[in-house]
């Protein structure tokens, strides 16, 4: 079979969620091409080509996109079989799987992308219908089995490492790569899209399979890595394993990873090892400084301790990047207020991303979320365009903050103004907004912007704004 694999957008790095089917379908003999219409335009000839086409979809802005991409390719050429695959593909499958999309598999979906496949090719070497050729499969498939991939992903075919998210860092940019060492979480944080999908587990990458797909980057040029586990210190004696034998291999090799707050402080001892082995920062989701908020979320953390974590992992010259939810049904102004103040206070101006201080809570179906925000009479009717549950601020004022906070950050980043001034005007409008008085120019706001990031802002378990969509077929790097 002639199979086109689509990626909409990974958060600004080479889609492994294309190289990794890639690899599998390629190892029992299918003909694998891939798109990744964040970087490359929307091409109707890969369409023509296909047998079938699959749409990654690991996250929210991803499927909506994809959405868009199925549509296009239902009105080319009605008949081809589409799937969608990812954490995302089975929220709202029974409009999804209604017209747009023949198939959807979520969790460990790389067996079942290939027996979607297979099923195709015996249907069309039989000339039979589909019900004729084999046993109805389930349209929808989450699958969680423990599977050991055929081999490491396949990047070949994908666009190059120098076209996606690079490592800013002393004045320069780096060519960055991105692998997984685990998928999965042991956590249920209720707002996180994760836990509906993978309720509480952990599936591991074998040790070889990550080594190779470093081995393989590195000789791409990547001279950074990403660990893009939900949250590397899961398995923390599996991580630490993978980082010393990269830290072996290649010596000169920097990363970063994810994780929360709780691992951050209970494993306190792993940090100057991973920082020997070059971890330049850390990204953690700290959300909110209200504590009672960060309970109903069950992040496992309070704020007091979001800021011992910034403090321990600085002791080790490691930075971290914070990700926030400052726009949640029970948002105060002052709540938002609370949150700039402590990013000034703890000097992370430089190290939030502007688009921090606009994200509101998304609601995707079977959100956690759902039931607590159901009891407490906050819960809106389902939208279908968005996915997501709608709800709205008991204060009005809060919403209009949001919305006024996105426009503001949306339109200084289009000037390129720097970070450091953003936040000062974001400060001012949320000062503002909670009658507080005019806050002077923090003294923090000029400091820190040459903290390592990459180039990509990192966020999910938000609405973003439409001007954060990649258009597809827009072919921008």
């Amino acid at each position: 079979m002639r199979v086109l694999l689509v990626s909409t957008y990974e958060l600004g790095h080479q889609p492994l969620n294309l190289a990794a089917p890639a690899a599998a379908m390629r190892a029992v003999g299918h003909e694998v091409r891939t798109l990744d219409t964040s970087v490359e335009p929307w091409d109707g000839g890969l369409v023509a080509w296909a047998d079938a086409v699959a749409f990654s979809v690991p996250m929210h802005t991803a499927m909506r996109l994809a959405l868009r991409g199925a549509a296009a390719v239902r009105a080319a050429r009605p008949e081809l079989p589409i799937c969608l695959y990812g954490l995302y593909a089975t929220v709202s499958r029974d409009l999804t799987l209604a017209g747009l999309a023949d198939h959807a598999v979520a969790g460990e979906y790389e067996p079942g992308l290939v027996a979607w496949v297979d099923g195709l090719a015996r249907t069309a070497s039989t000339n039979d219908s589909p019900a004729e050729a084999g046993p109805v499969r389930e349209r929808a498939v989450i699958d969680l089995g423990r599977h050991r991939p055929t081999g490491p992903p396949d990047r070949s075919g994908l666009p190059g490492l120098e076209r996606y998210a690079r490592l800013a860092v002393g004045g320069e940019e780096r060519t960055a790569g991105y692998v997984e060492a685990s998928r999965g979480c042991v956590h249920r944080c209720r707002h996180c899209p994760i836990p509906v999908v993978y309720d509480g587990r952990l599936r591991i990458v074998p040790e070889d399979v990550v080594l190779a797909d470093v081995a393989a980057q590195v000789e791409a040029g990547a001279r950074h890595i990403t660990f893009g586990d939900p949250d590397f210190l899961n398995g923390p004696h599996h991580s630490m394993r993978v980082v010393a034998a990269v830290h072996k291999h290649w010596p000169e090799l920097t990363f970063d990873c994810t994780t929360k707050v709780e691992h951050i402080l209970r494993h306190e001892d792993l940090w100057s090892e991973l920082a020997d082995a070059g971890c330049l920062f850390v990204v953690s989701a700290f959300e909110s400084v209200n504590d009672e908020t960060l309970a109903i979320l069950d992040k496992g953390h309070t704020a007091a301790e979001a800021a011992g974590a910034v403090g321990l992992l600085r002791c080790h010259g490691i930075e971290i990047r914070p990700s926030f939810l400052p726009f949640t049904p029970w948002t105060t102004l002052d709540d938002v207020a609370d949150l700039v103040d402590f990013v000034a206070a703890l000097d992370l101006v430089g190290n939030v991303d502007p688009v921090q201080y606009t994200i509101r809570l998304l609601v995707p179906e079977g959100s956690l979320l759902e039931p607590v925000l159901r009891d407490d009479g906050r819960l809106g009717p389902y939208d279908p365009e968005r996915l997501s549950w709608t709800w709205v601020n008991p204060d009005p004022a809060v919403d209009r903050l949001q919305a006024d906070l996105a426009a503001r950050v949306e339109r200084a980043q289009s000037a390129g103004e720097p970070i450091g001034r953003i936040y000062d005007e974001v400060r001012a409008a949320v000062y503002a907004a909670a009658g507080r008085p005019a806050p002077l120019a923090a003294a923090t706001a000029g400091n820190g912007e040459s903290r390592p990031r990459l180039t990509e802002p990192w966020f999910c378990c938000a609405e973003p704004t439409e001007g954060q969509f990649t258009p597809l077929g827009g072919g921008g790097s």
